[in-house]
């Protein structure tokens, strides 16, 4: 019988279902990447173009993991100039949008700006007409799909796929706190499911908010895991890291299998996107 997403008192224990096989970017490099785990600083990343037919009209971006090039999962970032605007366009496949910087605008090209935050979420149908514009100095989100390659055509190839698209402001998402009564008074940990299945063995994805200072142990067993700072700055370590690692917004780091992830949020309250098909506990514990 397959397991249901659960939480556990003790300490602060959570267990969260949700993952991959893990690949990783021709253009994200240098990655520490090891037998069962990876890690990417942001600070380190190298850039490329979304849309390289447009040169230096067109967002920077750079892949953290797959390779938005080929017909495979892909999980990238990209970065807007203040007061990019695209034309009407259309995409061959679906993605996914987070804000890490600034303010983003996606919608169809009638439609009024209604300018998205850090750590809003929205959802981009195959085949469907929109622009995305950005707001501030600097414009960052993270975009992600299951299959590629990540392609941009002309609005007069658009197509109804099936799907809907999903604007969701920072201050619509709903949070769940991952702690009960009995749990520790620094138990300030909440989750908010964006898409999936919350069964283990199916793949999803969740927000997770760590309170400011918080420090803590993710121990997973999932086929994959991969996670990706949204707000905040986070101190990392695990057996394969080779000491602590400074992950700012943006840094990325995953596994595959039974793995433990140490991670602090430094001075402020931080924010991770997780993709996993498996579960993980979150367990809180003294300073690393």
């Amino acid at each position: 019988m397959m397991k249901i997403r659960r939480v556990i008192a003790k300490a602060v224990l959570l267990v969260v279902t949700f993952g991959c096989q893990l690949t990783f970017a021709n253009d994200a490099v240098p990655i520490a990447e090891y037998k069962q785990s990876s890690w990417l600083s942001s600070d380190a990343i190298e850039w490329g173009y979304l849309n390289p037919l447009r040169g230096d009209k067109s967002p920077a971006a750079a892949n953290l993991w797959g390779d938005r090039t080929q017909n495979k999962a892909t999980g990238m970032l990209v970065r807007f100039n203040r007061g990019f605007a695209s034309p009407p366009h259309i995409h061959n496949i679906s993605y996914r949008g987070i804000v890490i910087e600034g303010e983003l605008h996606n919608d169809d090209p009638a439609a009024a700006k209604a300018w998205m935050p850090v750590s809003s979420f929205w959802t981009q149908p195959a085949g469907e007409n929109h622009i995305t514009a950005a707001n501030s100095e600097s414009n960052l989100i993270y975009l992600e799909i299951d299959a590629g390659p990540y392609l941009v055509k002309p609005s007069a190839e658009q197509f109804v796929s099936g799907e809907h698209a999903l604007n969701m402001h920072r201050d619509n998402l709903v949070w769940q706190p991952v702690s009960n009564t009995s749990a520790s008074k620094d138990s300030n940990v909440q989750l908010s499911q964006l898409w999936g299945s919350p069964i283990d063995g199916q793949l999803g994805g969740l927000l997770l908010k760590l309170p400011a200072d918080y420090q803590g142990r993710i121990t997973v067993d999932a086929a994959e895991f991969r996670a990706v700072v949204i707000q905040g700055q986070l101190n990392y370590q695990s057996v394969e890291s080779n000491g602590q690692v400074s992950l700012n917004s943006g840094s990325y780091f995953a596994s595959q299998g039974n793995f433990s992830h140490e991670v602090a949020a430094n001075g402020e309250a931080s924010i991770i996107y997780i993709r996993t098909d498996g579960t993980y506990r979150l367990e809180s514990h003294s300073p690393l």
